[in-house]
């Protein structure tokens, strides 16, 4: 299921005509190091892996929708912080992908 949600949320980022062509490469790239922590996140953490991939196509879609809704960017972002902090110790990497991903949404305007 999550590697469903991720697929077809990589296939909104690359139908994507909002992103410029650099940030959809970029966010592309963290997308696809993400699917490989949450493998290794479900196994241990399926819960928390579930809010993280919710919680990123949310903010994600939002970024990339003409117009976005400033509710549900404030609550999926409170949301992936929330649950990002309850893996920071036992999860870095994951953490730190996590970031980047919300750093580049801030670029965009999420």
């Amino acid at each position: 299921m999550l590697e469903q949600t991720l697929t077809e949320l990589e296939s909104n980022i690359r139908q994507s005509e909002t992103l410029a062509v650099e940030k959809k490469a970029e966010l592309l790239r963290l997308l696809a190091t993400l699917k490989a922590d949450i493998a290794a996140l479900e196994q241990t953490h399926a819960t928390h892996a579930v809010s993280v991939v919710e919680y990123t196509a949310q903010l994600t879609l939002e970024a990339i929708r003409q117009t976005r809704d400033p509710q549900l960017v404030a609550s999926a972002n409170q949301g992936l912080s929330t649950v990002v902090a309850e893996l920071e110790v036992a999860h870095p990497q994951l953490v730190q992908t996590v970031n980047a991903i919300s750093v580049l949404l801030s670029s965009i305007g999420i």
